[in-house]
């Protein structure tokens, strides 16, 4: 599924930015977060990790299959988004060259999920994966949920 309303009493509610939930012990993941955070400088985004326990209550509300949930969710005041609409979304957002990628949003949502999840399936074979989830540094920590 590519969007699902969150209920009103999701944790991320009132809040004023979307949340991204990633794997956090993916490499590609992880570095993903790190790529966002470096070009969202005026800390649009907040994140926590899949694994962490905020993530059941923030995607609260979601309806997400299991499926839905293999390595990128973006939660904002829109809806829920998963795959390649999180992507894209997040692109959007960001600081110019990387909004001009929303513009794959005209491929159909099959095709571009297919892409996604073939990267997904890989990313630990490709990628490799940590024992623990990644840990931001203290510049990037007061955006992370599961560090509150």
């Amino acid at each position: 599924m590519d969007k699902q309303a969150p209920r009103n009493d999701s944790l991320w509610r009132g809040k004023e930015r979307p949340v991204i939930l990633f794997d956090g012990v993916c490499n590609l993941c992880a570095w993903s977060v790190q790529f966002v955070l470096k070009r969202d400088r005026e800390g649009v985004f907040r994140f926590a990790s899949l694994q962490s326990d905020v993530a059941p209550e923030i995607l609260d509300g979601c309806r997400f299959d299991e499926d839905d949930l293999d390595s990128v969710v973006l939660v904002d005041r829109d809806g829920c988004w998963a795959r390649s609409a999180a992507a894209l979304r997040i692109a959007r957002r960001l600081r110019f060259p990387w909004p001009l990628l929303y513009a794959f949003v005209i491929v159909p949502r099959p095709l571009r999920d297919l892409l996604y999840r073939f990267i997904a399936r890989n990313r630990y074979r490709w990628f490799g994966r940590k024992e623990q989830c990644w840990l931001p540094d203290d510049n990037w920590k007061q955006r992370f949920l599961d560090s509150e």
